[in-house]
């Protein structure tokens, strides 16, 4: 009863719908599917729209025409656990749907129209992509496990993958890759699956098969979507994302400073470390069998959004997230994540942010369910807001894709000269296009000049 009481208080979301009485059964059938295909819910049957508990006359037959139309109307048979409970001397219908796994859909409609699933506090239609996912899940298996039949190892940049796993100290060799699942069997032959495409196809093949993987990031002026100051689509697969997005947010945010004592201390406009762990989340969990959705940051004067495609898997909820319960979407992404050491053991994200937005002075990001996407937002650092930098629209210098490159190889390489640098980007420029972003990466006064003439070398400032 306690419980209850909780829900009664609550308006209708994901798991909560409520209805006057039973004078129209199809909505209320329509309802339970949606709970049962989605992540389970609670329907109270005498409560009106506007929170009143108005109970229901003659609660016995009630309780028994429901039952008869669940049993006659949906399929597979759904059992749900049907209450008579007394609230305010008001007599209630609660019934309590658990998720399983279906697809359950009304007879009526059929396997392909009468599938529902529940976003927000409504009921939709479920398309072929869902209804295919719902498959997924009910024979435990992940979209980015599929096989890509018509793509084998030649799809694949094994020097990237080479590249990537040497930095952990690991080797990357066919054998690797398929206990990882980047290669998967099909028809007695080792294929492409979906996540190793996502993760290390060639650009050629990635870009022809999931275009919604490209990550796009967008600094916006003013608090809506109407005028860009800066944007970036990262070239190259969604590992590249967690070094290059990062590096968009510094360029396009604000930078305060506090004074402890003796020492200066830079804050960022937002927490660093929350967002690589946003970043990583919302990568590695995106639904990459929906198209046309790619994962996004967006950036505005008062606040910062990481936005993923995809719901939360079925049988999972916002409560379980912030729980630490876990639930693994992409079993190849995540997997190769987590050999690298991209992120840290499944079910710990929410806590370790919250607890680092605690120790540094940021609020808690918020996490929405947004239909077909979940959506993070960042509130700025509160010494940001006031004053103690310039809190102009004007963003950082806008770098190209290949500047940014070329800042990236002086991360790891202390001294380089115009020569060494195209060498190691391996792109078909001149070599004088080089050292004219070097001399922009100088005026900008990101790298600094040592030597003149042929002795000449660069390095970070």
């Amino acid at each position: 009863m306690k419980d209850l009481n909780v829900i009664l208080m609550k308006p209708k979301g994901k798991t909560i719908e409520h209805k006057r009485d039973l004078s129209s059964l199809k909505p209320i059938l329509k309802n339970l599917v949606a709970f049962a295909n989605t992540a389970g819910g609670t329907m109270i049957i005498g409560k009106e729209d506007s929170g009143a508990v108005v109970g229901i006359d003659d609660v016995f037959s009630a309780e028994e025409k429901l039952a008869s139309s669940i049993a006659d109307s949906i399929y597979p048979p759904l059992m749900p656990e049907i209450e008579i409970v007394t609230v305010q001397n008001k007599t209630l219908l609660v019934i309590r749907v658990p998720h399983w796994r279906g697809p359950f859909y009304i007879k009526t409609e059929g396997p392909e129209k009468g599938v529902y699933i529940r976003l927000g506090s409504t009921n939709r239609i479920a398309s072929a992509d869902i209804i295919a996912e719902i498959m997924r899940s009910k024979a435990n298996t992940s979209f980015d496990q599929l096989p890509i039949p018509e793509l084998d190892v030649s799809a694949i940049n094994m020097e990237k993958i080479e590249k990537v796993f040497s930095k952990v100290g690991k080797i990357a060799d066919i054998n690797n890759l398929i206990s990882m699942g980047i290669l998967v069997p099909y028809s007695n032959k080792q294929v492409c699956s979906n996540g190793g495409l996502i993760l290390f196809g060639k650009d050629e093949f990635r870009e022809k098969y999931f275009p919604n993987s490209v990550v796009r990031c967008a600094r916006f002026r003013g608090d809506d979507r109407v005028e860009f100051i800066d944007q970036l689509d990262v070239e190259g697969s969604i590992i590249d994302a967690v070094d290059q997005v990062p590096k968009f947010i510094r360029r396009n945010s604000r930078l305060a400073a506090k004074i402890e004592s003796t020492y200066r201390k830079d804050i960022p406009e937002y927490s660093p470390v929350a967002i690589r762990e946003v970043l990583t989340n919302a990568l590695v969990h995106a639904d990459y069998s929906i198209k046309g959705m790619n994962p996004r940051i967006a950036i505005y004067s008062n606040r910062l959004e990481i936005e993923s495609p995809g719901m939360f898997p079925f049988g999972y909820t916002m409560e379980n997230f912030i729980s630490g319960v876990s639930h693994v979407r992409n079993k190849v992404i995540s997997r190769v994540f987590r050999e690298l050491k991209l992120m840290e053991g499944w079910g710990t994200g929410y806590k370790r942010i919250k607890n680092v937005c605690e120790k540094q002075g940021y609020q808690t990001p918020v996490w929405q369910e947004n239909g077909t996407s979940i959506r993070v937002s960042f509130e700025p650092h509160l010494i940001t807001k006031g004053g103690n930098h310039p809190t102009t629209d004007k963003p950082s210098p806008t770098l190209t894709t290949r500047q940014e490159q070329i800042l990236q190889l002086f991360e790891t390489n202390s001294l380089l000269n115009s020569t060494e640098v195209l060498d190691k980007l391996s792109l078909n420029v001149a070599e004088r296009t080089i050292r004219k972003d070097l001399l922009t990466l100088k005026e900008l006064g990101l790298i600094t000049k040592i030597g003149d003439g042929p002795i000449t070398k660069w390095k970070l400032v």
